[in-house]
């Protein structure tokens, strides 16, 4: 069933609405492209309870309608149902936008995990020197002379 931001949806994901659908089975399809397509059904719903309720107003108030079938109490029922169809369409239509708004750009990058990379130190230790004993004193100061008077 089509909804007021299928186009939009086309637009945001670059594809018609029936091939997003079958992309979102891949299990490497973008998350924001599921919750959207979550979204949109949840819309689809709302939309369709609009239609119902006007539908239904305007077919107990049409011009060639029966007056003794008017219900003041049927009106305001749907009147009540319409509100409540139209704020739950209104919070999916704004859920949508908000996710389309905040999503990644499309492009190959977003589906690569962020690398950092950090410069990598090598040094190389001079060749080992044979294994011989240093002499006792080697580099080690005098020790001072005592004169005596």
């Amino acid at each position: 069933m089509p909804t007021s931001q299928d186009t939009v949806l086309e637009a945001a994901f670059g594809a018609p609405v029936p091939a997003l659908y079958e992309t979102v089975t891949d299990p490497e399809a973008p998350a924001a492209l599921r919750r959207a397509l979550e979204l949109r059904s949840f819309l689809a719903i709302a939309e369709e309870q609009v239609a119902r309720v006007r539908d239904r107003v305007h077919a107990a108030t049409a011009a060639d309608g029966d007056m003794d079938e008017l219900s003041a109490s049927n009106l305001r029922f749907d009147a009540q149902w319409m509100e409540a169809a139209l704020n739950a369409r209104d919070g999916y239509r704004t859920a949508l936008g908000e996710l389309l708004r905040t999503m990644p750009p499309p492009g190959p990058e977003r589906a690569r995990p962020v690398q950092f990379t950090q410069p990598k130190i090598t040094t190389a230790l001079p060749p080992a020197a044979p294994a011989t004993p240093a002499p006792a004193r080697a580099g080690a100061a005098r020790p001072p002379t005592v004169k005596a008077h």
